[in-house]
């Protein structure tokens, strides 16, 4: 069981490392290193580093994320995400929870342009939070909403954390963003039916009041100028997909050129917004290069020491129900979410997890949506979901967070209720990937 020595120390390591505060890419490299000169040789293996780095970096699979981060970027700083609430406004009429259900709407149309969670999250704080408080809404019915919608951006494509995971898995970024989706519209559909529920149920928590009356023409006319424009962007960022005609990298780097067009045509456009939206995705994909970079390496490591084909044969050799195989995992990463972010998640259980799920004949990009939404719940599960660290920067004097937390709850158990429906119903992940 020399193998098994030998990742338990790793690990342990890891572990050791994030504990102390050293930053996930930093963890990894200093771990990858340390390892490639006991396991490989010494300098040879560091050599191996350096290319297995190089290697990960110029990897054309790569190229979505920082256009995907580019396009929520430039939709949140030109202001033109903010005149797309607006016009959801005028629809919603005097419904239960009204403000906290265009919360979860205007987060769904956003997550379709961008493919941050972090940015979604920020944007729609900034814009709901204030007048949710002037209304007198309680703050699980002002921040749950916020947090879960922001969340979607990962479970509806452009997804940035998508393309990742199709990267680190090796299997189509297509494919997996394609079937995201249904899982994703699930998932807002869940938190519409339980803020509907809970504002019937507790009024006090969302108070009732007066609309006014909009013309239906207006309506009519502010979807025409601000929400009909973003459904080009959707059809070039996930039609394109589906219908084959362009890759992900081509159709990401032509939504990010509309959302620049729309900037421009609703007067949004500054030099000073570019700036912003430019350094803030080079801040973004700088942060994730550098941890994809160490994850390839820790791939190798892992499969040298043996230990993924031995964990192989060790859990095929159990005999266990594919099922609960599934349903083992992902308890074993919504453990992790709660005190590790996504990334460092996904590089250390990817290595590992998959060939099993191969040697299972299970369908990988099944695995990879199911992955993926545990991977949503990890940014905002208390103590240390990162959603949940945005949500306080933009939220008022007074909001704790223990607050934060408590109103992040139920909108992760609506997630334990979709990860339920497409785990039972492989068919609602697999539906739009077959029919491409």
């Amino acid at each position: 069981m020399e193998w098994l020595t030998t990742l338990l120390i790793i690990l342990s390591g890891l572990f050791l490392l994030f504990a102390l505060g050293v930053p996930v890419a930093f963890s990894f490299l200093f771990v990858n290193m340390t390892a490639a000169v006991f396991l490989w040789g010494g300098h040879a293996g560091l050599d191996q580093i350096i290319l297995s780095i190089y290697g990960s970096v110029i990897n054309f699979t790569m190229l979505p994320i920082p256009l995907f981060i580019l396009m929520g970027e430039l939709m949140f700083r030109s202001g033109v995400a903010p005149r797309m609430i607006e016009t959801l406004d005028k629809w919603i009429g005097a419904l239960p929870g009204r403000l906290s259900l265009m919360a979860v709407m205007s987060g769904t149309l956003f997550s379709t342009l961008s493919g941050s969670s972090m940015a979604s999250t920020a944007m729609l704080g900034s814009v709901l939070i204030p007048e949710m408080e002037k209304r007198g809404y309680s703050k699980s019915m002002t921040l749950g909403p916020i947090l879960g919608s922001g969340g979607l951006a990962i479970m509806i494509p452009p997804s940035a954390l998508g393309v990742v995971l199709a990267s680190l898995a090796r299997f189509s970024v297509g494919d997996l963003l394609i079937a995201i989706i249904v899982p994703g519209f699930i998932l807002a559909a869940l938190y519409i039916g339980y803020i509907v529920i809970r504002s019937m149920l507790q009024p006090s928590l969302a108070p009732a009041y007066d609309v006014q009356a909009i013309p239906f023409s207006e309506k009519l006319k502010a979807s025409v100028r601000y929400i009909l424009p973003l459904g080009s962007i959707v059809f070039l960022v996930i039609g394109l997909i589906f219908l084959g005609v362009a890759t992900p990298t081509e159709s990401a780097a032509l939504g990010a050129l509309g959302c620049f067009l729309l900037a421009v045509l609703y007067q949004g456009f500054r030099w000073s917004v570019l700036r912003a939206a430019f350094l803030g995705t080079i801040r973004s994909t700088v942060m994730i290069f550098l941890i994809l970079s160490a994850s390839v390496a820790f791939s190798q490591i892992m499969a040298y020491t043996q230990a993924t084909s031995e964990l192989v044969m060790l859990i095929t050799e159990l005999d266990l129900p594919p099922l609960l195989l599934i349903v083992a995992m992902q308890v074993v990463m919504l453990v992790m979410g709660t005190f590790l972010e996504s990334m460092p998640i996904m590089m250390i259980t990817i290595p590992i997890f998959l060939p099993i799920i191969e040697a299972l004949g299970i369908d990988p990009i099944w695995f990879g949506v199911v992955m993926l939404l545990n991977m949503e719940m990890a940014m905002t599960s208390p103590p240390f979901g990162l959603s949940l660290f945005v949500m306080k920067g933009v939220s008022p004097e007074g909001v704790s967070l223990r607050h934060i937390y408590t109103a992040a709850v139920p909108f992760l158990l609506c997630d334990l209720v979709g990860m339920a429906l497409i785990m039972i119903f492989p068919a609602l992940v697999l539906w739009l990937p077959n029919l491409m």
